[in-house]
């Protein structure tokens, strides 16, 4: 059997069925502020994967991997249909994420190597989520993949309102699975085993018996994380690295421990090591909602789960094998939706309502106001983000919407992209001609119609020429 789906209809299958019902018919206690019950905030984890792709998920169509604590978060949530990452890689991503500023406006638009360790920091003087939510007196803490300044820079998480980081600083040092050592706070940690490892002739993992895994370490210190906190209102910033794979030379592939359930599918090596990286993610979900459930806090949690961009191509990985990109064209490092329209699930039992799906048009710029709004933290400067918290509360009618929504990207030549209503433009090169695509009629962008649509170009063109503020980093 052929493991490529039907690219057309893969939008009919989003969600198994869920997609079948509606934002409508709220109950009136979805309908009340936050803090109306008990005048407690809610604590927020949110998780985010790395290069996973629109159609990965089983919830959104993926049919060859299994992923049944994803699918159940989605049906016992909201599943958003529309919504962007902050770019098509990682490092700008992340930086719209904690500002609330689209890559024409935030300080990070794309991925910069600082030697000997690290990426472009932020300014020390960065309004950050976690800043506001310490405003708020949450306990913040950054498990996982950092990617915003190295190691002694101005922007470690600790400088950025993390009161707590376990992971890599360095998205580099990220792409190995058994690296030498992780961070605690400001300090290396060893890791006991990984000097000496190597791989496996398979290349599943590494052939030392007490080599640690770093994912798992990472799901480890988020599971103790939220046992040590559970009396005190928290935001944990989950920032996994599966499935990305790993680049470094000499040990390139999809880094996993076992292929698990897939070892004995007929696959290439690399397929099942996506898939295996996929699944053991949605286990570790399930631990955490577990957990969340066995401390009686999950109805006072809020849990986000999303992706920095869309699929990749490292490692041996193909996106076409599981049709990780859905319908969409493209892959990480495209404009095209298939590098930045991303799976977006949230899930707060009693709040929001139960198998909701969501059409509505957002972007990681949202994040920022919306959990300034659960913590019902001010804020004064400006931002491109609007709150979705109307959404998540089923108050669609009270729910602004974006204008437009802006994208710059800066490797290999400038890119920039517009998504306007069902309109999305796409120009590649300063000087490049704009592509105009319907996506409610092609969401595979195949069928080029600016030239039946001057007005709507002439508008868009606009929006590119005034959507971004000059960069001595980032000049075109």
């Amino acid at each position: 059997m052929s493991h490529y789906s039907n690219r057309r209809k893969f939008l009919q299958s989003v969600f198994h069925g869920i997609a079948a019902l509606s934002l409508q018919g709220c109950s009136e206690s979805l309908k009340q502020n936050i803090s109306d019950s008990s005048g407690e905030k809610p604590n927020i984890i949110f998780i985010l994967t790395d290069d996973l792709g629109y159609g990965d998920l089983g919830c959104y169509g993926q049919t060859q991997i299994k992923t049944p604590n994803i699918d159940k978060l989605a049906k016992e949530g909201i599943s958003f249909t529309d919504h962007y990452a902050g770019s098509t890689v990682c490092a700008p991503s992340r930086c719209s994420l904690m500002t609330g500023l689209h890559t024409g406006h935030c300080y990070v638009r794309g991925n910069v190597e600082v030697k000997p360790m690290g990426q472009l920091p932020l300014p020390a003087d960065t309004v950050t989520i976690a800043k506001l939510l310490k405003k708020a007196n949450y306990k913040t803490a950054l498990i996982g993949k950092w990617g915003l300044g190295g190691p002694d820079s101005i922007s470690t998480p600790n400088k950025q309102g993390f009161d707590y980081f376990f992971g890599y600083l360095c998205q580099r040092h990220a792409h190995n699975y058994y690296p030498e050592f992780l961070f605690r706070n400001n300090d290396r940690v060893l890791l006991t085993g990984n000097k000496t490892a190597e791989p496996r002739p398979d290349g599943a993992g590494v052939a030392v018996e007490r080599a640690q895994y770093s994912h798992d370490l990472l799901v480890r210190e988020a599971l103790e994380f939220i046992k040590k906190n559970k009396e005190q209102t928290f935001f944990l910033y989950l920032a996994l690295t599966v499935p990305h794979a790993n680049n470094e030379a000499g040990r390139r592939g999809m880094e996993v421990p076992d292929y698990g359930i897939y070892k004995d599918r007929d696959w290439p090596e690399p397929q099942k090591g996506h898939a295996a990286m996929i699944s053991r993610m949605d286990r570790d979900i399930g631990a955490i909602r577990q957990l969340l459930k066995k401390l009686k806090i999950e109805k006072n949690t809020l849990v986000i789960f999303t992706s920095d961009n869309g699929p990749h191509s490292e490692g041996g990985a193909d996106p076409e094998f599981f049709n990780s990109n859905g319908s969409l064209r493209g892959n990480k490092r495209d404009l095209y939706e298939g590098g930045i329209r991303v799976p977006m699930i949230a899930n707060w039992p009693g709040t929001i309502k139960a198998g909701t799906v969501s059409h509505h048009v957002c972007a990681f710029w949202d994040f920022l106001p919306t959990f300034a709004e659960v913590a019902n933290v001010k804020f004064s400067h400006s931002i491109d983000g609007i709150s979705i918290m109307p959404t998540l509360l089923g108050k669609t009618s009270e729910q602004k919407k974006h204008e437009f929504l802006y994208w710059e990207f800066h490797e290999k030549g400038f890119k920039q992209a517009v998504r306007m209503e069902n309109w999305k433009a796409v120009r590649i090169g300063v000087n490049g001609e704009l592509e105009l695509y319907n996506l409610r009629e092609n969401i595979s962008e195949t069928v080029n119609v600016a030239g039946l649509h001057p007005e709507i170009v002439t508008k868009i063109e606009d929006y590119l020429s005034t959507s971004r503020t000059e960069s001595q980093i980032w000049n075109i």
